[in-house]
C-alpha cells in the first residue's frame, strides 16, 4: 500500500507536527509506503530528521493560502493509492481535491478539530470563502474523514457531512530514559516553587488571558507562593505581548515566566520538571499536549473542549471550563493537593496513555482504514455512519 500524506512538516504546525510525524513512523509497521508533502519553512532543515525513515517532500508555498503549481505536479507524479490529507482551509486542501478528480483515488480527511464550532466561527468569513471555492466540496467527497474524538464526530456532523467517520485518537511516544536537561526556567523561579506549565501556541483559542485573570483571583484568595507559572511557546499575531502586558498590569511578575518556543531537550526538560500542566482552551481537536504532560506523569487541568473526557473518567484530570472563574476554582484546587495527590494524578494520566494512545495501536486502527477504504468490506469498528 502507498499514500500520499500532506501535512505541516515542521514545528511551526504545531501539535498537527508531532502528531503526524509518529504515526507515519508507526504505519511503516505494516508496510504502508508513506510519501508526506509539507510547505518548506525556516525550521524544515533543523525538523526533517524527526521523521526519519519517512520520506518528506518539501514544496515552496505562496500567498495567504500557501498556493502550490509544484505540489500539484508532485502529487501527480506520485503512484499513491490514496491520500490522506491533514487540516483544512489551505491550498493543499485544494490539490487533494484535484488529484482526486484526476485520478478518480480515494482521500481521507483529518481536519484535526478544525470543523469544531469554535474554529469554524474564528475568521469565519475566511472559512466560508475558502469554503465555497473548494474546502466544502474536497470535504464532501473524502472517501471517509478522520475525528480524533467522539466530540469532534458530532462536529463534522454538524457541519453538514454524511461522509463515514473514523473515530481515532491521536496517539504518544512514552519518554525513554534519558538525563535531562536543567528546566529552562532555572534561572527565573525559585528552586523551592512546583511550576504549573503551559506549553503550545500562544493564541487566544487557547484561553490564556483568562488564566492569568484566574491566576491573579486565586493569589489574593489563597497563598499559592509554592507555585509559580511558566508559560513555553510561540506567539501568533502578537498575542506574547499581549500577554506579557497582562501580566505586567495584574502585577504577576513574580508569578508568571516566558520561556519562549520549546522544542527537543528543552521540551522534555519542561514536561520531566513541571509539577503540573495546563490547557485552558476553548477548541480542541485531540491536542498532543496533554498526552505528552500525561506521559511525563504530570496531573493536568483542561476543558471538555480538549475533547479526552478519558482523562476525568481516570481521574487523571482537573475539569475547569475556559472561563475566568472556573480556571480560578480548579488552580484553588490544585493549589490544595499535597504531593501524594498530585503524584497518584499523574501516575494515573500515565497508565490511561498506555492503556489508550500508543502509536502502535492507533496506527492499526488507520492501516484498518486505508484497506476498507481500498478494498471495501466489512468496515472497521472505529467507523461510524450516523
Amino acid at each position: 500500500m502507498k499514500i500520499s500524506l500532506l501535512s505541516g512538516i515542521t514545528r511551526n504546525a504545531g501539535g498537527l507536527f508531532y502528531a503526524v510525524s509518529s504515526l507515519c513512523k508507526a504505519l511503516d509497521c505494516h508496510n504502508v509506503g508513506v510519501n508526506v508533502f509539507g510547505r518548506s519553512d525556516s525550521s524544515l532543515k533543523e525538523d526533517l530528521v524527526l521523521w526519519e525513515p519517512v520520506k518528506v517532500s518539501s514544496y515552496k508555498a505562496y500567498g495567504p493560502l500557501g498556493t502550490s503549481l509544484e505540489l500539484r505536479r508532485s502529487l501527480m507524479q506520485s503512484d499513491a493509492d490514496l491520500l490522506h490529507q491533514h487540516g483544512l482551509w489551505l491550498d493543499d486542501q485544494w490539490a487533494a481535491l484535484q488529484w482526486q478528480q484526476q485520478t478518480g483515488k480515494p482521500v481521507v480527511i483529518t481536519p484535526h478539530g478544525m470543523l469544531d464550532p469554535w474554529a469554524v466561527k474564528n475568521s469565519a468569513w475566511k472559512k466560508r470563502l475558502v469554503g465555497w471555492l473548494f474546502a466544502n466540496k474536497s470535504l464532501r467527497k473524502a472517501a471517509c474523514i478522520h475525528a480524533l474524538c467522539q466530540s469532534e464526530a458530532e462536529s463534522i456532523r454538524a457541519y453538514g457531512l454524511k461522509n463515514p467517520i473514523a473515530v481515532i485518537p491521536n496517539g504518544i511516544d512514552l519518554p525513554g530514559q534519558t538525563d535531562f536537561v536543567a528546566p529552562p526556567w532555572q534561572n527565573k523561579i525559585d528552586s523551592g516553587r512546583k511550576v504549573l506549565l503551559y506549553l503550545g501556541r500562544l493564541h487566544p483559542k487557547k484561553g490564556l488571558p483568562n488564566l492569568l485573570t484566574a491566576w491573579k483571583k486565586a493569589k489574593e484568595k489563597n497563598d499559592c507562593a509554592d507555585w509559580a507559572l511558566a508559560i513555553a511557546g510561540w506567539g501568533q499575531g502578537g498575542h506574547e505581548e499581549e500577554l506579557k502586558e497582562q501580566v505586567t498590569a495584574l502585577g504577576l511578575e513574580q508569578d508568571v515566566v516566558f520561556l519562549g518556543s520549546q522544542f527537543g531537550e528543552g521540551k522534555a526538560a519542561c514536561y520531566h520538571h513541571a509539577d503540573a500542566f495546563i490547557l485552558p482552551s476553548f477548541s480542541e481537536g485531540l491536542p498532543m499536549v496533554v498526552l505528552e504532560a500525561w506521559a511525563y506523569g504530570l496531573p493536568v487541568l483542561m476543558t471538555p473542549q480538549c475533547n479526552i473526557p478519558e482523562g476525568f473518567v481516570a481521574d487523571a484530570a482537573i475539569r475547569i471550563e475556559a472561563q475566568s472563574e472556573e480556571i480560578e476554582a480548579g488552580l484553588l484546587s490544585l493549589f490544595a493537593m499535597n504531593d501524594n495527590k498530585l503524584l497518584e494524578m499523574g501516575q494515573r494520566g500515565l497508565s490511561l496513555v498506555k492503556d489508550k494512545f500508543t502509536w502502535a495501536k492507533i496506527a492499526k486502527e488507520m492501516h484498518a482504514v486505508y484497506q476498507w477504504v481500498l478494498g471495501g468490506g466489512t468496515a472497521p469498528d472505529c467507523i461510524r455512519f450516523d
